[in-house]
């Protein structure tokens, strides 16, 4: 690959440095330079002047295979796909690395390593699979399952979601999970570690004691993986944290009742990364006149939460718990978590309505753009290939053509997407479905 100069933009580097005007050089994978020194001869130049280059932005929790039951069934053998497709809308939306926090391990593998290896385009992926201790898609942990689906259709489909890291671990001794998690992650195909410190459809159960949670959290550390639980209440998040957890999964969403002071300011005193759901005020106040229990008052309780750790400092980072909102999904059991306005989970928006909200809680725009870069890379593990725009750093770039310091909006008015130095034709890219289907409406 030859060299690329991308020359006259303001640069946003991602390290919290003020803007400035510069050259950015990229040869292969990798940031050459950023400085006013002239492109080489013979390097392909794109006048950016008048733009502003920012690093690849990422989100902290998405789930790239998440359809309804029926899909589940219809895509048995192709998940990869999906997750394929998945990519490819974040990717045209800016998002050029992104952290799958809970799906089918195997099928996300495949199409990880497939967008890795140039077989396919789409976001760099990070994952997790499976939420140890959580129960697959077809279970009371999520959708149910369905009068339509045979029980061993049900149980197969399930496995290749919970991969030997189920429910079942609930039951046992807390040296006998130690066991089990250490053989799911010695198969080395997860990059990431989340578990249940409490459950999700019944987000009021404590799930794993503090020793099991202690022991969790020490095999990941043993494969050289971060760890997180899934926490939905004020005790689940002390005992993820008293676990010695990397960063905390929507420590925001905390049930009926905000995060205790004294939990809070530790939180902050430690600058534990905190992966906060940060939705825009339409939302909030269409959720208070129309929201359905327990979402309302989860909702209500994760926007008290939100303004607390912006206010405080905590150090944040820009998570959705996006997936791919199809059409369908309007005609199934997830509606009511499909109206509304601003939907936070619709992938390749929800990131845009999140630096729009925590712009609205008073967060400075720096601080918002480190939210959504830098402060993921280093939260994760990943701050020497990426989150900023940097000499040796990979070459993670997006170009808009508006001042995302100035507005929150001007994230949406990407002119070009960069990848491992490859320019990105977004043209050849999906659109979210949803979108096509809310703008027709």
């Amino acid at each position: 690959m030859k060299d690329l100069a991308i020359v006259g933009a303001t640069v946003v580097d991602g390290t919290g440095s003020a803007p400035t005007k510069a050259n950015v050089l990229l040869r292969d994978e990798r940031i050459v330079s950023v400085g006013t020194q002239p492109p080489p001869v013979g390097a392909e130049v794109i006048d950016a002047t008048g733009k502003f280059v920012i690093p690849g932005l990422m989100d902290a929790n998405v789930h790239f295979i998440a359809p309804p039951p029926e899909r589940l069934l219809k895509e048995e053998g192709r998940y990869h796909e999906m997750a394929l497709e998945s990519a490819a809308v974040a990717l045209r939306a800016g998002l050029t690395t992104v952290f799958d926090t809970y799906g089918p391990l195997e099928p996300l593998v495949k199409a990880r390593d497939l967008i890795n290896g140039g077989g396919a385009v789409g976001s760099r992926m990070f994952i997790g699979g499976n939420i140890i201790g959580f129960s697959g898609p077809l279970s009371p942990d999520f959708f149910g399952s369905s009068p339509i689906i045979g029980s061993d259709t049900i149980a197969r489909i399930n496995e290749v979601f919970e991969a030997g890291v189920g429910a079942d671990l609930l039951w046992l001794p807390a040296e006998q999970v130690r066991d089990r998690v250490r053989s799911y992650l010695d198969r080395g195909l997860a990059d990431l570690v989340k578990y249940g410190s409490s459950g999700h459809q019944q987000m009021d159960h404590i799930l794993f004691s503090e020793r099991t949670q202690r022991m969790i959290v020490e095999e990941a550390h043993r494969a050289g993986l971060t760890a997180q639980a899934h926490s939905t209440t004020p005790e689940s998040l002390r005992m993820e944290v008293e676990a010695g957890a990397d960063l905390l999964q929507h420590p925001d969403a905390s049930g009926r009742h905000p995060i205790p002071d004294d939990l809070l300011d530790d939180i902050v005193r430690r600058q534990i990364p905190c992966a906060c759901m940060v939705q825009t005020e339409r939302y909030v106040a269409w959720n208070e006149a129309h929201g359905i229990p327990p979402m309302q008052w989860l909702h209500a309780t994760k926007d008290v939460n939100d303004r607390r750790l912006i206010d405080a400092g905590a150090r944040i980072l820009l998570t959705t718990d996006a997936y791919l909102t199809r059409p369908e999904l309007r005609f199934t059991a997830m509606a009511p978590l499909l109206q509304g306005d601003d939907l936070l989970t619709e992938l390749g928006e929800g990131h845009f309505l999140w630096l729009e909200a925590v712009a609205e809680r008073g967060m400075r725009p720096m601080d918002a753009l480190l939210a959504a870069t830098r402060n993921i890379a280093e939260a994760y593990g990943k701050a020497d290939e990426l989150g900023t725009v940097e000499s040796g750093k990979r070459a993670d770039l997006v170009i808009l053509d508006g001042d995302p310091l100035a507005d929150p909006r001007n994230y949406r008015r990407i002119a070009d997407v960069f990848k491992d130095g490859a320019r990105i034709d977004r043209d050849a890219l999906p659109e979210s479905p949803w979108a096509e289907v809310r703008d027709a409406d």
